[in-house]
């Protein structure tokens, strides 16, 4: 019994150690958001290669807000 409160102040001294740091995964859409329009922007003249290009980016960010989203919903159900 005595091993039951130190067990639990090292489960959370090691949760509030991986918590440290920027959130990266959060902070990709401040990457991508801006490409996109650039993307419009800037291959104006090669139509075929700016909406492959456009359409990439745009399915890895839904693919990233999926993965996201998933993550957490597997977070609140353990």
């Amino acid at each position: 019994m005595a091993s039951q409160p130190s067990h639990s102040s090292d489960r959370e001294a090691v949760l509030r150690k991986q918590n440290r740091g920027p959130p990266f995964k959060y902070l990709v859409p401040l990457v991508y958001a801006p490409v996109l329009p650039l993307i419009r922007i800037g291959l104006r003249k090669n139509p075929v290669v700016r909406d492959r290009l456009f359409t990439l980016v745009l399915a890895g960010a839904f693919a990233h807000g999926f993965f996201l989203v998933t993550d957490l919903y597997d977070v609140e159900s353990k």
